[in-house]
């Protein structure tokens, strides 16, 4: 839940003060992702609209759209491997080795995924920050 959340319903804000449009910091970086592979020209804005709508038509999508941003990221995740840019594999296992390195990170510390300590075979180079979980 996020911390503008209560009781199901957000938080009382102060006269004049908007909701953010991302409730956890994953829904941003998921929005900025499909806008920056828009603009590098991997997909069209047509291709990500049947994406996007294919996943929040699926069935056992919450009626109150709560979970708009999981189906977002799903229809990226999707689209990508449609296009043979990311196996669906390949996300799934990134994914966790950021769970894992979430994990393992002491509280306060960034997260890296060089702290995964099950690294995966091949996975080299510099690493930064990202989310840890969806």
């Amino acid at each position: 839940m996020s911390r503008l959340e209560a009781n199901g319903h957000v938080a009382d804000l102060p006269p004049g003060v908007d909701a953010p449009v991302f409730a956890e910091p994953w829904q941003a970086e998921a929005f900025a992702m499909t806008v920056a592979l828009h603009d590098k020209g991997l997909f069209s804005w047509a291709e990500w609209a049947q994406a996007l709508s294919a996943q929040v038509k699926r069935p056992g999508a919450a009626a109150d759209g709560h979970d708009y941003y999981e189906h977002w990221l799903a229809a990226l995740e999707s689209l990508l491997a449609s296009k043979g840019l990311a196996a669906k594999a390949d996300v799934d296992a990134m994914a966790e080795a950021w769970e894992r390195a979430a994990h393992a990170t002491p509280h306060g510390k960034p997260i890296l995924l060089e702290n995964d300590p099950r690294p995966a075979k091949g996975r080299g180079g510099p690493s930064g920050q990202g989310r840890a979980a969806r």
